[in-house]
């Protein structure tokens, strides 16, 4: 569906169950969300997004690496309830022995270019954890910037990024200017 330079997104699959389970079941890597997945959750994570595909046309997507086919996480686009209102976010999970290498970035860019040229989307959000910098950190390699923060009984404090269609036109209309 969506190919980078060492990776590409396809859609989730039940036979993705044990990939996923590596990252959505490690303490450590889900350190920052309110819950580490246990087999059921990581079921109904993989059917959500199925539905998601029939329903929205995405969803969170498997990240697999081109060399390999092995899926390392999930990264795409949801509509999430952040601060109230029904937003279009991107998301991403990456497996742990795989953070630190660009991945989240590589995966969550192309979510980005696939969503302003897929849909209408006059914005696209990433929220997390106020304390989960690599997450706010990766969305602002993208091109996000900060939103703002706000109070949640689940987070304690939720802190969004915002990129627009026009900043990422831009920024495409600058790139391709240099080549």
């Amino acid at each position: 569906m969506i190919s980078t330079d060492r990776l590409f997104l396809r859609e989730m699959k039940p036979d993705d169950f044990d990939a996923l389970f590596r990252v959505l079941g490690d303490p450590e890597t889900m350190w920052h969300y309110p819950y580490t997945f246990d087999g059921q959750h990581v079921r109904a994570w993989i059917a959500r997004n199925m539905n998601r595909y029939r329903k929205d046309g995405f969803g969170l997507w498997a990240v697999c690496l081109k060399d390999t086919g092995e899926m390392i996480g999930d990264c795409g686009l949801t509509l999430q309830n952040i601060n109230g209102e029904a937003l279009p976010e991107i998301g991403f999970h990456i497996r742990r022995d795989c953070q630190r290498k660009g991945y989240a970035k590589e995966a969550a860019r192309a979510v980005r270019d696939w969503a302003f040229r897929n849909t209408d989307f006059p914005a696209l959000y990433s929220y997390c954890k106020y304390t989960n910098v690599p997450s706010f950190r990766t969305a602002e390699a993208i091109g996000m910037r900060f939103a703002c923060e706000y109070p949640d009984e689940i987070n304690g404090k939720t802190h969004v990024s915002v990129i627009s269609r026009e900043d990422w036109l831009r920024e495409m209309n600058r790139i391709s200017s240099f080549t």
